[in-house]
């Protein structure tokens, strides 16, 4: 019961009627629904209301699920419909993140965008970061329309934030201001995707954070106020994360699974004839004043895998005409920030 009481001090549901005519449209079986992006969470240089609605419905039997939707909502789908719910949940679950996206679906005046994910495949994702997909978009704030009433996914849900701190600390100096910390929290998942080179506005990043700074606040200060190794100085206004080989150890055993088997393929690479186990190279690592370094490459080695499988795979869910639609929407964002940079110069 702790956990759940933490999880809702931590996210805000939402009863606005356009997110509840929304969820109503979609089949039962819904754990857990949640709304983020730039149609929900301002951001600076853009017009909410102008924008695409994104979501994401996690739920307990996808192939269920997805039966009873593309009955119901078979316009939303590409071709792949036509092969099946059981096609369509192998085609979510084995490629990409395990998410599978229906995009530029009309709603009333608006589009929205819902991706549909597996309960367990989602706290896999929370717990270890197999990909940063979906558990990096819960690095930052979202809009809770159903809260989960599963116990394994509430914990999961708390510790992929703990993770996201303890991650984020090892890449920060020792001194730092909170909208440092907010920042590198709200770049981690992503750095390494491919989409951020060409596809994404390049100042998206602070874009988020400046105008939700009390949200991230509501997010992550019942975690800071219990990490170890971490104080806040008022006279200075900023965090103080004391930086040695203790701390970095600390830290390095409370990242997720995927983050140290990538830092175990790195460091491997610089010792060829020699076989560490876990420990060895977490321990050699947090002794290394090059930790950061290896730690950032880590994480940006799995966001742009998953980058790069779950966009081919938005090609087959989404379709062609649509994949292209979506994209170009993308790129027109990307050059209104330049251009709103260059401006601004």
């Amino acid at each position: 019961m702790a956990l759940l009481r933490t999880f809702s001090s931590e996210v805000t549901v939402v009863k606005s009627d356009v997110f509840q005519r929304v969820l109503a449209g979609f089949p039962a079986g819904i754990q857990m629904a949640f709304a983020y992006g730039s149609g929900v969470f301002q951001q600076t240089g853009t017009d909410m209301s102008k924008n695409m609605l994104d979501f994401v419905f996690v739920v307990d039997h996808p192939e269920e699920w997805h039966r009873e939707n593309i009955y119901r909502n078979s316009k939303h789908y590409s071709f792949l419909k036509r092969l099946g719910s059981k096609t369509v949940t192998k085609i979510q679950d084995r490629y990409g993140a395990g998410i599978y996206f229906n995009t530029l679906v009309p709603f009333e005046q608006r589009l929205i965008k819902y991706g549909v994910i597996g309960t367990d495949v989602l706290i896999s994702d929370l717990m270890n970061w197999d990909s940063l997909y979906v558990s990096g978009r819960l690095h930052k704030p979202v809009k809770i329309i159903k809260k989960p009433h599963s116990a394994r996914l509430i914990q999961a849900l708390h510790a992929n934030l703990c993770s996201t701190v303890h991650a984020s600390l090892l890449l920060l100096p020792e001194t730092f201001t909170e909208n440092d910390l907010y920042t590198t929290i709200t770049g981690l998942s992503y750095s390494g995707d491919f989409r951020m080179k060409f596809g994404e506005d390049k100042g998206k990043v602070s874009k988020i954070v400046a105008p939700n700074f009390p949200y991230f606040n509501k997010l992550y200060k019942p975690i800071l106020d219990d990490t170890m190794y971490l104080k806040y100085n008022n006279r200075i206004n900023m965090f103080i994360h004391y930086q040695n080989e203790v701390t970095r150890f600390y830290h390095l055993n409370h990242v997720p699974r995927v983050v140290v088997e990538e830092l175990l393929a790195i460091r491997k690479k610089s010792f060829p004839n020699i076989y560490p186990d876990v420990e060895d190279i977490v321990r050699s690592t947090a002794l290394d004043s090059g930790c950061a370094k290896y730690v950032s490459e880590s994480i940006s080695n799995i966001v742009n895998k998953s980058s790069w499988s779950q966009s081919i795979k938005s090609i087959l869910t989404a379709g062609v005409r649509k994949s292209v639609r979506y994209s170009w929407s993308k790129v027109k964002k990307m050059l209104k920030g330049m251009k709103s940079k260059a401006g601004s110069k």
